[in-house]
């Protein structure tokens, strides 16, 4: 494979504040590929909407959800228009940092890769905050690593870059932020060629606008028993 463009996904939900940022962020990323950005508004009723229709002026793909359907379903809809060989999740929220698109890529670029695992404990810099949502997070590595036999630090990392082949090949599912567990599992069941590298990341606080909940623990969890026995 000689990939000649990237697709980042975008998924978006009441991103005001920062989606914006964001979008120039990625346009900034200096590639040796055609980069092409879909936003999937998914029912946003904070002025998101307005931002990215302003934004879609300037060569962004914009698709819209009339209801909010979740993180899953946003990358699930971003992705059937997708035309580049290569994806990229990446969240509108400036948690993470489009300048790591490059070590990201690089595996999959020179064709030692089929998925690639941003990974927020491999030494890159970070915001220092909830200990419960890191010790959550490595549970549920743990938890990944001893039921597909793999060795991940960072299964529920949202930066995460495929060949769009395969992640098109899976049948997904899940519509919030179980799509997380969902495609681990199906990537592990795959056999899939896996990398990680390190990455930053600036955490936000839930009075900060951070979505993903103590509840969605049980989704993880779930998702994870679900996939290693289901397609």
């Amino acid at each position: 494979m000689n990939p000649k463009k990237l697709t980042v996904l975008i998924p978006v939900y009441n991103e005001a504040r920062t989606v914006e940022a964001l979008i120039e962020r990625v346009r900034a990323v200096k590639l040796p590929l055609e980069k092409e950005l879909i936003a999937v508004d998914d029912g946003s009723i904070d002025g998101t909407a307005a931002i990215l229709e302003r934004l879609a002026k300037d060569g962004l793909i914009l698709l819209r959800h009339e209801r909010n359907q979740g993180k899953g379903a946003a990358i699930r809809t971003a992705l059937s228009r997708a035309t580049g060989e290569l994806v990229l999740v990446q969240d509108a929220d400036l948690e993470y940092d489009p300048a790591d698109y490059a070590q990201l890529l690089a595996p999959l670029l020179d064709g030692r890769a089929d998925v690639v695992y941003g990974s927020r404990f491999l030494g890159g810099p970070h915001r220092v905050l909830l200990f419960w949502h890191y010790a959550a997070n490595r549970l549920f590595t743990l938890i990944t690593n001893a039921l597909f036999n793999v060795n991940l630090t960072d299964m529920g990392v949202c930066y995460k870059a495929f060949r769009t082949e395969l992640l098109r090949s899976f049948p997904l599912r899940e519509n919030g932020f179980g799509f997380e567990p969902e495609v681990t599992a199906k990537v592990c069941k795959r056999h899939a060629r896996i990398y990680e590298v390190p990455i930053s990341y600036s955490g936000r606080t839930y009075a900060e606008g951070k979505k993903i909940s103590f509840k969605d623990s049980f989704v993880y969890l779930w998702c994870l028993l679900r996939y290693k026995i289901a397609d």
